[in-house]
Formats: C-alpha cells, structure tokens, sequence
C-alpha cells in the first residue's frame, strides 16, 4: 500500500444567498474548517456569476455549497425556487456542482452569535451573511464521513 498519498483536496466555497448580498464561507483544502470570506454586495445576476466564477477559480473551488432555503416544515417556497434557478445559473457559468445543504436556523444562529458578541446593530447587519455562510459550511463538513 502506498501511505505517501496526498489527502484528497477539495475546497467548498458556501453560498448564503440574499436579495442584497451573498454571505460567503470557504473551506480548507482538505475540508476540515470553514472561513468567512467578503460579503458580495449584490449588483446584477450577470455581475454576481462573474464575480462567484472569479472567486471559485481563484480558490480552485471543486464544489459550490448553497442554503436550501426551506420553511420550518420542510416545504420549499418562493425563495427555493429562486435559489435553484440562481444555482442552475451558477453551475452553468463556473462548471462547478452546486449542491443544496438545508440552511434552516443558519441566519437565526447568526444572528444569536452576534448578539451575544456585543457588537453593534450596524456592525451584526453587515457580518450575518458571511456568519450564515460559515454556519452553513461548518454543519456540512461536520456531516462528512
């Protein structure tokens, strides 16, 4: 047996969509830890995919990780189906897999997270999206065998 083999890399850059902004959380190469990277401040749906491709190349991302964004029952509404289109848009564009991980709560245990920090209004809107996407990547590798 060969025991030199290099761990399998594979980066997974996480996506918590929003209407303004894109809260965006990288993993390490061999997906263990989750790191918040820049909030992308929405402009226009060819901007956006231009900007998430230039970010998954330069971090040489093999899978994209979005927020299911499902009702506390489980259903799927309205922004479900806007965060598959937004999907299908973004595999399309980078050639990368963008896989769904139920994202119920992530936003709210954001928000608790930030509260509890002690920083200011101004301050918690700004870092909840990238929080979310952290939350979000960190419940995903957490799950991996």
């Amino acid at each position: 047996m060969d025991y030199h083999r290099k761990a399998v890399e594979r980066r997974i850059l996480a996506l918590d969509l929003g209407k303004k902004r894109i809260g965006l959380a990288l993993s390490d190469p061999l997906g263990i830890t989750a790191q918040g990277l820049p909030t992308l401040e929405r402009t226009n749906l060819r901007a956006d995919l231009d900007a998430l491709d230039r970010l998954a190349k330069e971090h040489e991302v093999t899978l994209l990780l979005m927020g299911n964004p499902l009702h506390m029952s489980g259903q799927e509404g309205r922004q479900a189906a806007y965060a598959r289109d937004f999907a299908a848009r973004l595999e399309k564009k980078t050639g990368i897999e963008v896989q769904f991980w139920d994202e119920r709560l992530t936003t709210v245990e954001a928000q608790r997270v930030l509260r509890e920090s002690g920083i200011s209004i101004e301050k918690r809107a700004r870092a909840v999206d990238r929080l979310a996407a952290v939350i979000l990547l960190e419940s995903y590798l957490e799950r991996q065998p």
